[in-house]
């Protein structure tokens, strides 16, 4: 059902819907992936229709879960020209943004934190757009969701609004519109026009360059292959070892994973071309592995899982295989997904990741705002440090003759 939130004239309306049954795909990616009219993949898949579809046909959303979809339309005319992907939250698990702290002040100070509205991707923590908009209504298209999210808000009573993972385009103009400006970090992978993975290695110090060539002969000693699949290479099968991975790592690091097994299914059903899957098998059976998904520009690492311990078989599979595969495609950079200062010396330097945020309380909303501003100060001078401890030969440095 559509409900309308608010109609600033005849021509534009707001409104939420529970379920992208009620929105065709092509009048969806019409906004969240215009890109793809040239025929070629999206920037990222995340947005897509058939991606936020999957999670909610398999149960990964809504339910008990904790995310309830209310997906927000902007109509023109009866045409849509912005949508967004916004849940009702009832706590703060799956956003890799955290606001723990936030909720526990609010609710020490008598008030409600919980439900919340996140504009997010649930559980994927990958930098991509969150108003999106047709071509031409990134400005208008913008201002209207934010202010539809807000109205939501108050006429809900409801604490705040979040976007997690927007692009730095976004935070810049969604600032004009009373969203608060958050700066986080990732470890990310830039492409610097490598021939393949040798002259990657041939743009680190030396001692970075051995430590990964042993690192890499270590993992690929573990007595069997590593493979990569995409698209309709991978078979059901497959997906019943991502899902033990993926089972093995939740219980070792949150508890519940928050995907169901029917994700995997959809995943297989309509997700295959967006998916390269790194394998390793033994006596060809899958020992380990690694879910990527593929952008148009961008590798995005999301889920890693080992049956079995081998030296640096994460490192292979997780960040080694990533950079090969997008050496030989030529894309641009792969984000390696939340945490792990252990990625710096992989090649995977420190990069700056953007939200949003609004309070409906103005005290609070002053408060949060002032520890922002001092957070992104930490956050850049974090990123230079790091950065200074990166991999890479620095200026006149020559490459060592004996390596």
């Amino acid at each position: 059902m559509t409900h309308p939130v608010t109609s600033d004239d005849d021509m534009i309306e707001v409104s939420l819907i529970g379920s992208l049954e009620a929105i065709p795909a092509a009048e969806w990616d019409a906004c969240a992936c215009p890109e793809t009219e040239d025929g070629g993949p999206p920037f990222d898949p995340f947005t897509t229709h058939r991606f936020l579809k999957a999670l909610e046909d398999s149960g990964s959303v809504g339910g008990r879960s904790g995310w309830q979809p209310r997906y927000m339309l902007v109509r023109h005319g009866g045409r849509t020209v912005a949508c967004a992907p916004l849940y009702a939250k009832s706590h703060s698990q799956g956003e890799y943004i955290f606001d723990h702290n936030w909720a526990h002040a609010y609710e020490r100070a008598g008030g409600d934190y919980y439900p919340k509205l996140q504009i997010a991707v649930p559980f994927t923590p990958a930098t991509g757009r969150r108003f999106l908009t047709r071509p031409g209504w990134e400005e208008a298209g913008t201002e209207a969701l934010i202010q539809g999210a807000r109205q939501v808000a108050a006429n809900h009573g409801l604490s705040s609004v979040h976007a997690t993972f927007c692009t730095a385009e976004e935070a810049e103009r969604a600032g004009r519109f009373g969203m608060m400006h958050r700066v986080s970090q990732q470890f990310h992978w830039e492409n610097g026009g490598y021939a393949d993975f040798d002259g990657f290695l041939a743009s680190l110090s030396s001692r970075k360059r051995k430590n990964i060539r042993k690192e890499r002969a270590t993992a690929q000693a573990f007595g069997g292959e590593i493979l990569r699949l995409t698209g309709d290479q991978i078979e059901p099968r497959h997906w019943d070892a991502v899902w033990a991975f993926y089972q093995d790592t939740g219980s070792r690091k949150w508890g519940t994973p928050y995907l169901t097994r029917d994700f995997f299914a959809q995943a297989h059903a309509h997700l295959r071309g967006d998916t390269l899957l790194v394998l390793a098998l033994r006596n060809g059976r899958p020992v380990a592995g690694a879910l990527n998904f593929l952008g148009r520009e961008t590798l995005f690492g999301r889920y890693w899982g080992a049956l079995e311990h081998h030296p640096c078989l994460h490192f292979e599979a997780c960040y080694y295989q990533a950079i090969e595969h997008a050496i030989g495609a030529g894309m641009a950079r792969v984000e390696a997904g939340a945490q792990g200062e252990h990625k710096l010396a992989r090649g995977y330097l420190p990069t700056a990741t953007h939200s949003l945020h609004w309070v409906a309380n103005e005290s609070f909303s002053n408060a949060i705002a002032e520890y922002l501003e001092a957070e992104r100060a930490a956050v850049d001078e974090e990123i230079e440090i790091l950065t200074g401890y990166g991999p890479f030969r620095r200026t006149g440095e020559e490459a060592d003759p004996q390596d």
